[in-house]
């Protein structure tokens, strides 16, 4: 660990930060059934994430950011992951979608950052654009728009030509915008109480200032226009890679409540059809349970590895990370949703019938993290098949 790192870490006072996830997950599990049924939170989990700062902790300092440090941030995710998965997912979209406004020119940075407004976005690139003035026209649809029912502002990915041909970029725009509709399409499998429905946009005006420009974060790794601080850690690390660091996070908390939720049950179970024998007696459920928690130790392991990346990175203060790196990192991710799914599945099944009632927290983790591992971000077969080409000199995965 380098002092940079550790000077940082022991100014967290993680007591206080996990007293907050907590609160979150706490929120989110009293209503976890009725969420899951409605396919939104209310907007007491919003409320509860921006009342205890989360929302501001990965923003830049310059717009009243709190930056604690990766590994404290991976640890507050996974704590409210252990309560609600769907909590988790919106508790670090939250705070990472302050991340990419800090990339926009100086104006724009001020108009998205400067109310400490919640943030979606949607990087899929959907959408197009035409010239208009000084400005542009957007029109497309998109989907899976997380955290969009409780936010201001939405990024959402398109193609245009900016002047240099064609490009990738993200225009941001109001969520209040009249040209812009939101689409109730949620009904999912699983993470059901994110309320990731989809939005339409129909002509909505984009000034250049608003207009997020994929060479600068992705290939550059500098905000556009100059006027930052390349000081601040927000700005010390590849962004793709430092985006999605807590998703092995919400992995871990599934894996945590899950076996807390297995052993529970199994030190309490007793099978009458297996002559009235106490289950935590049987060698079965308790190979099930070692194994168990060796795999979220080889998670925790894998996550610990994907946090020294990250602050080597920022030590460095390296914001490109090569074709090598990027593909660990995103065969890390995969690995610890694909081993948190087997985990759960592993889990129902071995427990029984008293599990797959509607709403047991164990039917509702199963369905959570199986659509979890379904993200582009971490698919597993795209994650490997990536990471092994890269080793023998091959393309890297286009995007993660």
């Amino acid at each position: 660990m380098t002092m940079t790192n550790q000077l940082t870490k022991e100014k967290v006072d993680m007591k206080h930060w996990l007293a907050v996830a907590e609160r979150i997950g706490q929120v989110a599990e009293a209503e976890a059934l009725e969420a899951d049924k409605n396919g939104r939170f209310s907007s007491k989990v919003a409320e509860a994430i921006v009342e205890g700062g989360i929302n501001k902790l990965m923003r830049a300092e310059q717009f009243g950011g709190n930056f604690i440090g990766v590994e404290p941030f991976t640890k507050i995710v996974r704590k409210v992951a252990s309560h609600s998965m769907a909590a988790a997912w919106l508790t670090n979209f939250f705070a990472i979608h302050d991340i990419w406004p800090g990339y926009l020119p100086p104006k724009g940075r001020e108009e998205v950052l400067g109310k400490h407004e919640l943030i979606a976005d949607v990087f899929a690139p959907l959408g197009r654009m035409e010239k208009d003035g000084d400005g542009y026209r957007l029109y497309g649809q998109w989907n899976f728009a997380s955290g969009v029912l409780w936010s201001e502002w939405i990024g959402l990915g398109a193609m245009a030509d900016l002047g240099e041909g064609l490009e990738y970029v993200m225009p941001v725009l109001r969520t209040s915008d009249s040209n812009l509709k939101l689409i109730e399409n949620w009904d999912t499998l699983g993470l059901r109480s994110t309320g990731s429905n989809g939005v339409h946009v129909d002509g909505a005006y984009i000034p250049e200032h608003l207009i997020l420009r994929g060479k600068d974060i992705f290939g550059l790794g500098k905000p556009a226009g100059g006027e930052y601080d390349p000081q601040d850690p927000i700005y010390r690390m590849p962004f793709m890679q430092m985006f999605l660091a807590a998703f092995p996070a919400t992995s871990l908390g599934a894996m945590d409540r899950i076996i807390d939720i297995f052993q529970e049950r199994t030190e309490n179970r007793v099978r009458v059809f297996n002559g009235g024998k106490n289950e935590k007696n049987g060698s079965g459920s308790q190979r099930v349970l070692a194994e168990m928690k060796i795999q979220r130790r080889q998670v925790e392991g894998l996550m610990s590895r994907y946090i020294e990346v990250l602050e080597q990175f920022q030590e460095e203060g390296r914001t490109i990370a090569t074709e090598e790196e990027r593909m660990e990192l995103f065969a890390i991710r995969s690995q610890a949703s694909k081993m948190a799914a087997e985990m759960a599945l592993k889990a129902i099944i071995t427990l029984g019938g008293t599990s797959i009632f509607k709403g047991d927290p164990v039917e509702l983790f199963v369905r959570d993290v199986i659509a979890f591992a379904s993200h582009p971000t971490q698919l597993w077969e795209d994650a490997m098949g990536s990471y092994g080409s890269v080793q023998f000199g091959g393309p890297a995965h286009p995007t993660w």
